[in-house]
C-alpha cells in the first residue's frame, strides 16, 4: 500500500489508480476494481488528482461517508458487479494535507471467483491491468480464467474421441522404465501397458464406460500431431542462443516429425541440454563426485513446473531459451497463486494435477507448494543473481528468468564483448518502481531489493544513472539515488 501522506512520491501505475470524484462515485472505479482484482491488486484512490509531471496530488472529498455508503451499496450488488472480494479493513478514509481521500484496497482475486467482471456480462465486463490503465478482457482471456476457475484440474478431461493409437508407447515404455528405477517393486510395475495407464491417470472412462486418452495421457505420451487436435495452441520450443550472428546455435522443437513431439521427452531433451551448457558446480562426497547436485534437481524443477502449469489452450506454447547469461523458461497461463505466496513456498495450486503426479512418481516436481522457493535457495546459495518471476497479458504468460552470471563476476560479459549486456532489463525497472515508490535509496537499500551484492548493484546504479533515468546526489557512505 502506498504511503498515502506522501502522495507526491508515487504515479499511477499498474497497482495505483487515482480518480478526482468531484462528482460523486465515479462510473470508472468498478472497471478499475475488475482489473485489480483479475491481474495483481491494486489501491484506488478517491480524491486525489493526477498532476501533468504525472505525479499525485490530494484535492480532497466533501462527501466521503456518501460515497462509501454507495460504494458498499453497489459493490454487493451482483447485477453490477459479480463477487465481493472485499471486507471492511479494504475501504477507509484517510486525512492527507486536511482533504479527506477515500483509499480502496483491492485484493487478487482467488481463482475461483475470477473472472471478476460487471454488468452481469463477463464477456463484456471483465477487466484486467496493464501499465497505467484498464483494459477490456478478450473471449480468450476470459474463457482461460473460466478453465482455471474449475475445481477440476484441466488435464483430467477423458477424450471421448480418441483411442490408444494416439500415444507413442515408446515414450511409455521409458517412463515406465524410470518408475521402476525410482521405485522398484511398486505395485504396478507387472500391469500390462492399458491397465498401468489407467491406474496412472493417462487412461479413464468415457461416458460409455470404454478407456478413453485423458488430456494427461495425451500430453505426456501423444504424438504431437494428435495432441494438436484437442490442442490448437500447442507448441514446444527450446532454443540455444550463443551466437548474436545468428537467430540460434540449436533448437528442440515440436510438429517437426523429427521425435515425437510429447512433453515427457521434450523434458528430457531440454533438460540434457542445459545441464550440458550451464556450469555445474563440481562436488565431492565420499572421494566420488555428485552427479545429481542441487543445480540439477532445480533445473529439473524449472522445467516441470513449466510444463505442470502451463495452459496448453493458450497461445505462443512452451518456450525456453538459454543464452551466455540466462535461461528464459516461459509457458501460456497466469500464475493460480500470489506470486509472492509461490516464492515463499507452501502453497501449491496446480494447473495440471495429473501431470504433477506423473512426474512426482518419477521423483521429478514436488507436492508441497515448495519448487519454485527450492529454485530461488539454490540460485542464491550458488551465487547467481536472483531469477525473475513475473506475468504477462495479451497473451496471458508465466515468464521465469534463471541468470546464469555469478554475482560479482563479469567475465562472462566480457567474453561477448559488452559489460552492459550482462545487465538485466528487469531488475533496472525494479529499482525505478522503487524510488517511485520510496524517493530515494542507498546502495545497500537497493542491493537489499536486488538480492544482489553491493558491488553488482553498482553496476545497474551507473547504468541507471548513463541512461539519464537516476541521479545520485551525495558521496561515498552518503550517497544516495534517487529518480531524475
Amino acid at each position: 500500500m502506498p504511503d498515502i501522506l506522501h502522495l507526491e512520491k508515487y504515479k499511477e501505475n499498474n497497482r495505483i489508480e487515482a480518480k478526482k470524484s468531484k462528482g460523486g462515485l465515479p462510473k470508472s472505479v468498478w472497471e478499475t476494481y475488475s482489473s485489480f482484482a483479475n491481474t495483481q491488486g491494486g489501491v484506488i484512490l478517491l480524491g486525489v488528482e493526477e498532476l501533468p509531471d504525472k505525479s499525485l496530488s490530494a484535492v480532497g472529498i466533501d462527501n466521503a461517508d456518501e460515497i462509501i455508503k454507495n460504494f458498499w451499496d453497489i459493490v454487493n450488488n451482483a447485477n453490477k458487479v459479480s463477487v465481493n472480494i472485499l471486507s471492511d479493513k479494504n475501504v477507509k478514509t484517510e486525512t492527507v494535507d486536511g482533504k479527506a481521500v477515500i483509499v480502496i484496497t483491492v485484493p487478487r482475486a482467488v481463482r475461483s471467483d475470477r473472472p471478476v467482471y460487471i454488468n452481469g456480462n463477463p464477456m463484456n465486463g471483465t477487466y484486467r491491468r496493464n501499465g497505467e490503465g484498464d483494459y477490456k478482457c478478450s473471449s480468450e482471456e476470459v474463457r482461460a480464467m473460466l478453465r482455471d476457475a474449475s475445481v477440476q484440474s484441466q488435464d483430467m478431461l477423458v477424450l471421448e474421441n480418441m483411442g490408444l493409437d494416439v500415444f507413442d508407447f515408446d515414450s511409455v515404455h521409458r517412463y515406465r522404465q524410470r518408475m521402476v528405477s525410482h521405485r522398484p517393486g511398486h505395485v504396478w510395475e507387472e500391469l500390462d501397458d492399458k491397465d498401468f495407464l489407467y491406474k496412472l491417470g493417462a487412461l479413464g472412462r468415457g461416458s460409455n464406460g470404454e478407456l478413453r486418452p485423458t488430456a494427461a495421457g495425451l500430453l505426456m505420451f501423444g504424438f504431437d500431431y494428435e495432441i494438436v487436435k484437442e490442442y490448437p495452441n500447442y507448441f514446444l520450443d527450446y532454443q540455444e542462443k550463443f551466437d548474436e550472428s545468428k537467430r540460434w546455435t540449436d533448437r528442440i522443437a515440436s510438429g517437426t516429425g523429427e521425435w515425437n513431439g510429447n512433453i515427457y521427452d521434450f523434458y528430457f531433451k531440454v533438460y540434457n541440454k542445459l545441464t550440458q551448457n550451464i556450469k555445474i558446480p563440481f562436488e565431492l562426497d565420499k572421494g566420488s563426485r555428485v552427479e545429481d547436485t542441487d543445480i540439477h534437481k532445480a533445473l529439473r524443477e524449472a522445467i516441470a513446473n513449466c510444463l505442470i502449469n502451463a495452459d496448453y489452450y493458450g497461445r505462443q506454447g512452451i518456450v525456453i531459451v538459454q543464452s551466455s547469461l540466462e535461461i528464459n523458461i516461459s509457458n501460456p497461463g497466469g500464475f493460480r497463486v500470489e506470486l509472492e505466496a509461490a516464492k515463499a513456498g507452501g502453497v501449491s495450486d496446480p494447473r495440471n494435477a495429473t501431470l504433477m503426479k506423473f512426474f512426482n512418481l518419477i521423483g521429478i516436481s514436488e507436492r508441497a507448494g515448495s519448487g519454485i522457493q527450492n529454485i530461488y535457495s539454490v540460485w542464491k546459495k550458488q551465487g547467481f543473481d536472483e531469477p525473475l518471476l513475473c506475468e504477462e497479458t495479451e497473451p496471458e504468460r508465466t515468464i521465469m528468468k534463471l541468470f546464469t552470471e555469478k554475482v560479482g563476476d563479469k567475465k562472462s560479459a566480457i567474453k561477448i564483448g559488452d559489460k552492459k549486456s550482462a545487465i538485466n532489463e528487469e531488475k533496472k525497472q525494479q529499482i525505478i518502481d522503487y524510488l517511485m515508490k520510496n524517493g530515494k535509496a542507498k546502495t545497500s537499500e537497493i542491493a537489499d531489493l536486488l538480492g544482489l551484492q553491493s558491488s553488482r548493484t553498482r553496476d545497474y546504479l551507473n547504468a541507471l544513472v548513463d541512461e539519464g533515468k537516476i541521479i545520485a546526489d551525495g558521496e561515498n557512505k552518503n550517497r544516495v539515488y534517487r529518480l531524475k
